[in-house]
């Protein structure tokens, strides 16, 4: 490795001074690295390692599933599941090691016997590949000959699918070693794996598999020689296996592709040894293609060069395989489409500069980028060792292309072959295909009767876009036009480049991730957030953001770091990400670095200078750059110190916009700083709280200048930035000239008076005379008294000499010191002092001879400064008469310090001795050390003085070998003096490791330096860069060792560290290795690093900030310390209380102990506990020091407080205890009769509670089925509720006609089943017409815009949208898929609009289009769940319910029961009610008499609806008769019999009402024979009961009792008396009864039958889940709202109100009021908010409050169920909707369906037109002509043969 020269220079540079050692090789600096050292510097803060994971085994492989957040890793012996986000481990599988032999088969063999020694064998993994479509992870491993196991998504830890199968009952399973030998079995052979689509029409998943051969012959086969290890000659190179768990198990893992071949590619066993694969990466290209594009499987590889063959070079290998894409795809090998082309990265310098092995690929859209890396031994191999290349695919697909043409049409021996070592290759040669036409497919593809397998012969070439040492893995991005490429290298590192469109690089980051372990050759992004990157080092894996904009404060320094992630976020003043921007999408918002520095926001103050003394209206700010329009947003101009002023911006506009704004109050301009005339103010534009730009503007005051500037008061006035004046006579600066006299004044600064600059001769100290001062400008103050002012009250009169020239007489100055200089200046005589201009000051040196020259040497050389000193037994004044100086004695050299140094130079040597030179001219250029000059240092060059040598100091050169070297001072006229005194060249310092390598970022931890020669160091620093502040100075212990405190850092990461030793950069060979790949590291040569923690956290063990403490007693505190991974020693902790030191006793990794011997003062009363790491301080606690006996005066105190309250409050309570005692007595006697009553009928509800369920499950037993409603009938129902319910009673009801068993048969006739009733006449045009309009729906831009259109329309109602989806779901039914992709478009559309505004809110309602389609999508989709497992419990909690309340007593008019879940429903009276059995006979329903049981409280109506229900029990409801469609008659003898009826003459009234006629009314006994018959004519006098006049009839209840007459009957008044509360606890007897079945019926719904799961629910909650992703909706709650909106309230609450949509039954009203509180507890379940219950809460919420959480949890867990469903492809959901289609074809007129939607079509014509023509796409297709085309048709006969209709 090539050594650094001082400075960081490269050695090259000084080749030519003199030869490097033999072990120097001088690098070489390719051209981009050239370009890479002007970029700047690199700075690590752009990426972040947010996540690590530690293995304890080296890592192999890792795999991500974006949809579950989750990552798979593979290492040694161990298989990790990690959450995606945090890396924590979720569970973990040991999968070795293993007895194992690889001259044995595997033991899953059983046939396969093997007496080779199996010895404990590490397991590799060598493949882990995702398989989500079957929920598996693919692991294959090298233990067992290369085995694979099947392991569970979502549960690493568990084996999925065993194979081979275990035991019966599978069926046995013939194994084959083919099956099992899978991956490569060594730990350095490679292997890729790929799990492939499953084709269309065929089964399972695939898995490719590229594995180098490691059997017989091969260098990682064990040296046997033996004839059994032939067996392992059969596995394949390369290999398409099965994966299909869900069908045979026999053919997993075979490659087999039909009885005579097998898919794979296999090279014959003569030809291994000249193709030895190496295989680094398989992948899909492209990933997801559009439907019916072909996608194609890639696999890189080497062709790894021969041994022993030094011609022999590694070729890089790209080959293809096709995929089937069509039904019956895997009809074709693997071999009939494999190519493969040769990949050469080299660049311009020839075959040197070839990069020949692929290290690492990575596919993006367009191009293939790849790593390669120059073969270790070449000639410059240690320079520039890897390169990154660029390939397109479409070179790559036009090369195959070509190749097959010239194999197949125009043969090229030299552009393809065929590979005819391929085992299941066709023939050697290409041959001409004569009278064949190569289609497109074959020219891609191949085909069975074409040669295969081919090979390309020309390399596809690519000239390097980056060099760089050890470049091991790539991965790149798009983003914002740039191309980000990160890099990983052997030594831990990840790069991050940013391409141009050019492929240039602009920029570029370096973050170490792991020091010294090398970077995997595969990252990955994060699927579900591309913003992270997923990369694992030998030991670890980690999660780096991509980059972490925030290190960029300003917008220069953010745009212009020319990160393609990074952009200014204008209205928030910060570097983000853009999706860390709000509203970043939009234009002027977010600024990406793409756009350039130019585009950051600017702004100009006009004016920009502003006189403090004159009025200003405001200021104009000019704001440019990129920013959104101001006009509306709040703003403010920010002058700081919370002073701001209103700022307002006209109008909207961008890249320049005016804004004005108020100037801030005189009274709060800021002060002038001390010697200056003007103050700087810094204004800022304040947008929504934030300063988002800003601006300096200057206030000035003229009249300061004359102060500031005395001596150039009128030049510094007229010469000012601003507008100043001088008045001459007023001597004074203003801005406004009218205040000037009228006497002329300068109007320029050449015009000032002012003195000249005259040179003057030094001047000895006491001596007299005369100076002349030139001046200039003298018209304004000509003859004026001047006074010559040299300072310091040194003031002589001043003479005009002439015009231009003043003279200062008799001048006298002395000094003291060897030279004084002495200020001159003019000035006007009186006070205060005004001197004239001195641009350049005039000065008057003074020496002393006497002073400061004891040496000969120096007292001559002060002849160099003009003084006329002499040397005359000392240093003395020389007078007129004497003769010039002599010279001094012979130099002389005394000594030299240090006597030796490092050959690498920059010693400091001094040499010290007598009269060496009187001035450093002397001895300039004349130390030399051996033949080389070592400059003189002037700062450092000092003449002898008294008692001192003469030292000469200067900064050792470069050495060239480790040897002693003469010392001497050359002067002129002289030979080279030295005194026989040599300096020696030792061998360099030499750092070997620092300790430790971690330090808090405080900083301040003593870092120990081991290393060798450190005698020799002078001075130490050690720095820190990137992230380090200020270098630290180190001190020198011995030799061996040099201690350093640590840099403060400014963040937590990282950085290399640098050491300057004797002033030089250290470095060395390992340093200079990676130069080429970080320049700016380079130049420091550093090859150590430190990692900067946070700071460590403590605190006191119970975290208290208070510990009391009393004088005297001894003091141990234990201190909490957070856990860090800084390895802090005992001795690196400093704990004080105030300034005494606690000495520390016990350090854990979590406590620590200290303790105080001495006393602490207590006069402080308050003293700090501090604890210090290095440079930390943190105050932890503070220590309270004081006396007992004031904490026991008042503890006295306050119990004496407390007692006397005690004694107070007693009294209180005896005195109300009394009070209340006899009201107690008084209400105890009125209680006592409710109590009673409460009592008893608690006992009833308890005695019910206990026997009701066993009575109801006994009645509960049908013979017959559930009647379920047809599909159709369930249809109509559910989309057309309110219509379906007109239809009946208009046309089904009337027209049931009585068959002679009794039943009637309902004719159904809703419109949408039956005919399309129009004219013949009409029906030719009207059918075309209805025919185009269908082709037009079933266009998605025209429907979608036709929706949209009817959306917009103002009387387009809420009733009318949901008409309008039926109809559309009708229309569309036979294209479930086409309805569903509509309803996904629309509901995007929702989505956005509900994410603008509140997005909780949406789906809460049916009020559009899409909303009522997703209901009867979800009607369509559940419906056989609901018939299938849904509705028998559904239907028996009917029975339940009807059952329950048939029990009790029941109002006919009113509805009120004993027995409900409904309050408003309950019969809040003590109704007595006995059963009565009766004997029933009647001719229907196929029976003839029945035992029925009714209550003696029933009306006859109502026995006669049991009746009913007794003999139609199994028949549907719609067939029954009605009651008032029969009579009942009582025979109460054998010759006396009566019709009951409701009403009759003997009907009893009451308070003026009749009551109506019930069995007690007749005294009907038990056991009575009654006989029910139809009749012909309904009696419709009485009508339906429950529309009786309440005024004028009740049954069992008069209503409004509280209101009727004070005259009540003794029964009613005692009633009277029972609070209607306690009828409550019936609810909960009720709730009791039904609870099994109201369970059973929640648990249907929520739950998931393996056979049949839920597909259209996990499709729409993955749709949902993603749309949420894409706006960034993180809230769980949200997602939680959503699904619970489109599923459990949208369609089950539905349900459960209306079983009328499901069964043919009676819904009654009472039904349907318990129902709804059944459908509020299941909302209730499925909410996430709190049920705020209290004592006010309506009943129909407290009945089920105690089972609330416990449905909650069944919904979530059905929610997690649904997630962690496998997700389903558009592919598999088209399947199942297409069959859905299937199932229910023609069961509806589509033609009356869309006829009804044309008459909204016509209805909003113009509407539509204009939407059609607003649409671009719509125009395109000309939908609007179309569409005229369907009303031109329709309109000609819609009217007519409507009104014929």
């Amino acid at each position: 490795m090539a050594p650094r020269a001082a400075g960081g220079a490269p050695l090259s540079a000084r080749a030519a001074a003199a030869s490097p050692p033999p072990f120097q090789t001088p690098p070489r600096c390719p051209v981009p690295l050239l370009l890479l050292l002007l970029l700047g510097a690199a700075r690590a803060g752009a990426l972040e390692i947010q996540r690590r994971f530690p293995s304890p085994t080296p890592t192999n492989n890792f795999a991500l599933d974006g949809a579950a957040g989750t990552v798979y890793l593979a290492a040694v012996n161990r298989l990790y599941q990690l959450s995606g986000a945090n890396l924590s481990l979720e569970a973990e599988a040991a999968v070795g090691p293993v007895p194992d032999s690889p001259l044995c088969h595997a033991p899953q063999l059983p046939q396969a016997s093997c007496e080779h020694p199996r010895r404990l064998t590490d397991n590799y993994n060598k493949i882990l590949q995702l398989d989500p479509g079957q929920g598996l992870v693919v692991v294959c491993g090298s233990i067992y000959q290369g085995f694979c196991q099947l392991r569970r998504r979502g549960n690493i830890s568990a084996v999925a699918v065993r194979f081979p199968p275990a035991a019966p009952p599978a069926e046995p399973v013939t194994v084959f070693p083919s099956m099992l030998n899978v991956a490569a079995n060594h730990p350095n052979a490679s292997t890729v794996g790929l799990v492939l689509p499953p084709a269309a029409g065929a089964g399972g998943s695939r898995l490719l598999v590229g594995a180098t051969y490691t059997g017989y012959g091969s260098s990682f086969f064990p040296r046997n020689r033996s004839l059994e290890d032939h067996r392992f000659e059969n596995t394949p190179e390369i290999a398409i296996r099965s994966l299909d768990t869900r069908g045979d198990l026999a053919k997993l893992f075979t490659f087999d592709l039909n009885p005579s071949d097998d898919n794979i590619l296999k090279i014959k066993q003569g030809a291994k040894e000249q193709h030895k694969l190496g295989f680094v990466s398989a992948f899909l290209h492209p990933s997801d293609p559009p439907p019916g594009a072909q996608s194609y499987a890639y696999l890189a590889l080497n062709s790894e060069a021969r041994a022993g063959d030094k011609e022999s070079q590694a070729r890089s290998l790209l080959a293809r395989i096709c995929l089937p894409h069509g039904a019956g795809g895997d009809a074709k090998k693997l071999t009939e489409s494999y190519i493969q082309l040769g990949l050469q990265c080299a660049g311009g310098a020839g075959r040197g500069d070839l990069y020949s092995r692929l290290v690492s690929v990575f596919p993006a859209r367009e191009r293939l980028f790849a790593v390669f890396e120059r073969p270790q031994g070449s000639p410059a191999a240690r320079a520039a060792p890897a390169a990154l290349c660029a390939f397109r695919f479409a070179d790559v697909r036009a090369a195959i292309r070509a190749a097959r043409t010239a194999c197949f049409v125009e043969p090229a021996p030299d552009v393809v072959a065929v590979l005819d070592s391929v085992v299941q290759g066709t023939g050697p040669a290409c041959e001409r295909k004569l009278n064949i036409q190569l289609q497109p497919e074959q020219l891609d593809c191949g085909a069975a009767h074409l040669q295969h397998p081919l090979s390309i012969l020309q390399p596809l070439k690519a000239t390097p876009v980056f060099r760089a040492p050890g470049l091991t893995s790539v991965a790149v991005a798009s983003v914002n036009n740039y191309t980000a490429v990160f890099l990983g290298t052997v030594n831990g590192r990840l790069l991050k480049i940013n391409l141009n469109e050019s492929m240039q690089v602009v920029s570029r980051r370096v973050v170490t991730v792991a020091y010294g372990e090398p970077v995997h050759h595969v990252m990955q992004f994060d699927p579900a957030d591309s913003g992270y990157l997923y990369l694992m080092t030998s030991h670890q894996m980690a999660r780096v953001k991509v980059a972490a904009c925030n290190v960029h404060s300003t917008c220069g320094d953010c745009v212009g770091a020319a990160d393609a992630y990074c952009g200014w976020c204008a209205l928030e003043t910060r570097c983000t990400l853009q999706q860390d921007c709000a509203n970043s999408s939009q234009q002027h918002f977010w600024t990406s670095a793409s756009e350039g520095p130019s585009r950051c926001p600017a702004m100009t103050v006009l004016p920009a200078e502003i006189d403090v003394r004159q009025e200003y209206p405001g200021m104009i700010l000019q704001i440019s750059g990129s920013l959104p329009s101001l006009s509306g947003m709040e703003m403010a101009c920010d002058y700081g110190n919370n002073i701001r002023t209103v700022a307002r911006v006209p109008g909207p506009a961008f890249g320049h916009q005016i804004a004005y704004c108020n100037l801030l109050p005189r009274d709060q301009f800021p002060p002038f700083p001390p010697n200056q005339d003007h103050v700087t103010v810094e204004m800022s534009v304040r947008v929504n709280g934030r300063n988002i730009v800003k601006a300096n503007f200057t206030i000035y005051d003229c009249s300061r200048t004359a102060q500031v500037y005395p001596h150039t008061a009128c030049t510094s006035c007229l010469s000012a930035q601003w507008p100043c004046f001088w008045c001459s006579q007023q001597h004074s600066c203003v801005s406004n000239q009218s205040q000037c006299e009228a006497s002329p004044n300068p109007t320029s600064p050449q015009d000032c008076p002012r003195t000249l600059l005259s040179p003057l001769a030094p001047v000895p100290t006491g001596g007299s005379q005369n100076i002349l001062v030139p001046l200039a400008n003298t018209a304004f103050f000509q003859g004026a008294a001047l006074e010559c002012s040299f300072g310091l009250e040194e003031i002589f009169e001043a003479v005009w000499v002439n015009e231009s020239v003043v003279r200062c007489d008799q001048v006298v100055l002395h000094t003291t010191r060897k030279s004084q200089v002495f200020p001159l200046s003019l000035q006007l005589k009186g006070r205060p002092a005004r001197f004239l201009d001195s641009p350049e000051p005039m000065t008057v040196m003074v020496y002393n001879c006497a002073m400061g020259s004891p040496d000969c040497s120096q007292c001559l050389g002060r002849e160099d400064l003009g003084h006329l000193c002499v040397w005359s037994d000392g240093c003395r004044l020389r007078g007129p008469l004497q003769p010039m100086a002599g010279t001094c004695p012979a130099p002389e050299i005394r000594a030299i310090e240090p006597l030796s140094g490092p050959l690498d130079g920059g010693t400091l040597l001094t040499i010290r001795g007598r009269n060496l030179g009187r001035r450093l001219s002397d001895v300039a250029h004349g130390v030399w050390i051996g033949g080389v000059a070592c400059e003189p240092l002037p700062d450092r060059y000092t003449v002898s003085e008294e008692r001192t040598d003469t030292s000469i100091a200067c900064t050792m050169p470069e050495g060239a070998l480790p040897a002693p070297v003469p010392v001497c001072v050359r002067f002129e006229r002289r030979g080279c003096v030295h005194g026989n005194l040599t300096f020696w060249y030792m061998q360099n310092p030499v750092i070997m490791a620092i300790s430790p390598r971690r330090s808090p970022v405080s900083g301040g931890r003593t870092i120990t330096v081991a290393g060798e020669h450190f005698h020799m160091v002078q001075n130490v620093s050690m720095a820190v860069h990137h992230i380090g502040r200020e270098p630290t100075l180190c001190k020198v212990l011995n030799s061996t060792l040099i201690t350093c405190p640590s840099p403060g850092a400014l963040s937590n990461a990282s950085a290399p560290v640098d050491f300057f030793i004797n002033g030089r950069a250290y470095a060395d060979e390992v340093a200079v290795a990676e130069e080429l790949l970080d320049p700016e590291e380079a130049q420091r040569g550093s090859r150590f690093r430190l990692d900067y923690l946070p700071n460590p956290q403590f605190s006191t063990a119970k975290r208290e900030k208070w510990i009391k403490h009393h004088p005297g007693e001894p003091l141990t505190l234990v201190i909490h310390k957070e856990q860090d991974s800084l390895g802090l020693q005992s001795h690196e902790y400093r704990v004080k209380i105030g300034q005494v030191s606690c000495d520390i006793q016990i350090v854990s990794d979590r406590i620590i102990h200290c303790s105080v011997n001495e006393s602490l003062g207590a006069a402080e009363g308050q003293l700090p506990i501090t604890i210090q790491v290095g440079n930390f301080n943190q105050t932890i606690a503070t220590l309270q020091l004081g006396g007992s006996e004031t904490a026991i005066i008042v503890s006295i105190v306050i119990c004496s407080v407390l007692l006397l309250l005690s004694v107070v409050a007693l009294f209180v309570f005896c005195t109300k205890s009394r009070r209340a005692e006899r009201y107690w007595q008084k209400t105890l006697l009125q209680m006592e009769e409710m109590e009673s009553q409460i009592r008893e009928e608690i006992r009833k509800g308890f005695a019910e509670l206990q026997t009701d369920m066993t009575d109801l499950t006994k009645e509960l037993n049908r013979s017959q089925g559930i009647p379920f409603l047809e599909y159709k009938h369930f249809v109509t129902r559910t989309f057309f509720p309110k219509c379906s319910s007109l239809y009946e009673e208009r046309y089904v009801l009337p027209s049931q006609t009585l068959n002679s068993q009794g039943s009637s048969q309902a004719q159904e006739t809703h419109p949408l089943l039956g005919e399309w009733k129009i004219p013949e006449s009409c029906r030719p045009n009207m059918e075309e017409g209805i025919s185009l309009f269908s082709s037009l729906l079933n266009n998605k831009h025209f429907l979608i815009v036709f929706v949209h259109a009817l959306e917009q329309q103002k009387d387009f109602a809420v009733r009318d949208r949901c008409s309008l989806a039926s109809l559309l779901t009708i229309a569309l039914h036979g294209k479930l898929e086409y309805y569903t992709s509509i309803m996904k478009e629309l509901l995007v559309d929702l989505i956005d609009a509900s994410a603008a505004k509140n997005p909780k809110l949406m789906l809460r309602r049916t009020e559009s289009v899409v909303e009522k389609m997703l209901t009867n999508w979800m009607s369509i989709c559940m419906y056989s769940c609901l018939r299938e497992t849904v509705g028998e419990p559904f239907f028996l909690l009917l029975c339940a319910i009807k059952q329950q309340i048939n029990k009790g007593s029941i109002d006919a008019i009113t509805g009120k029961a004993r027995y409900t879940l409904n309050e408003e429903w309950l019969l809040r009276e003590n109704i007595e009610a006995k059963p009565r059995n009766l004997n029933v006979s009647f001719q229907g329903c196929g029976m003839d008499s029945l035992s029925v049981r009714a209550m003696d409280t029933d009306t006859l109506t109502q026995v006669k609806e049991k009746i009913l229900e007794a003999f139609c029990k199994n028949v549907p409801y719609s067939q029954w008769p009605r009651a008032e469609d029969v009579d009942l008659e009582w025979f109460a003898s054998s010759t006396q019999s009566y019709i009951l009826r409701d009403l009759d003459d003997t009907s009893v009234v009451e308070d003026g009402r009749k009551k109506l006629n019930t069995l007690a009314h007749y005294k009907i006994p038990e056991g009575a024979s009654l006989a029910m018959s139809l009749i012909d004519k309904k009696d419709n006098t009485l009508g339906r009961v429950k529309d009786l006049d309440t005024e004028k009839y009740f049954h069992l209840v008069l209503p409004t009792d509280e209101l009727a007459e004070p005259k009540k009957s003794h029964r009613q008044s005692h009633r009277k008396k029972v609070l209607p509360e306690i009828y409550l606890t019936r609810l909960l007897s009720t709730k009791g009864t039904l609870q099994k079945f109201l369970d059973d019926l929640f648990k249907a719904i929520l739950s998931i039958r393996e056979d049949k799961p839920p597909l259209a629910v996990k499709y729409f909650f993955d749709f949902l889940e993603e749309q949420a992703e894409k706006r960034g909706i993180s809230d769980p709650d949200t997602l939680h709202i959503w699904k619970t909106n489109s599923l459990p309230l949208r369609f089950w609450v539905n349900i459960l109100k209306n079983p009328q949509f499901v069964f043919d039954i009676d819904k009654t009203d009472h039904i349907d009021a318990c129902l709804s509180v059944i459908a509020q507890a299941f909302i209730d379940a499925c909410s996430i908010s709190d049920l705020q219950l209290g004592k006010d809460s309506p009943t129909n919420k407290l009945l089920y409050a105690k089972e609330i959480p416990e449905y909650r949890k069944i919904v979530q867990r059905y929610y997690k169920q649904i997630q962690d469903m496998t997700p389903l492809s558009e592919q598999e959901m088209n399947a199942h909707l297409a069959e859905e289609s299937r199932k229910y074809q023609n069961e509806f007129n589509t033609n009356v369906a869309m006829a009804e939607i044309y008459k909204y079509a016509k209805r909003y014509r113009p509407q539509i037109m204009a939407a059609l023509e607003a649409n671009p796409t719509a125009r395109r297709t000309q939908l609007q002509h179309k569409f005229e085309q369907v009303v031109a048709l329709m309109e000609d006969n819609i009217y007519e043969c409507y009104s014929e209709a």
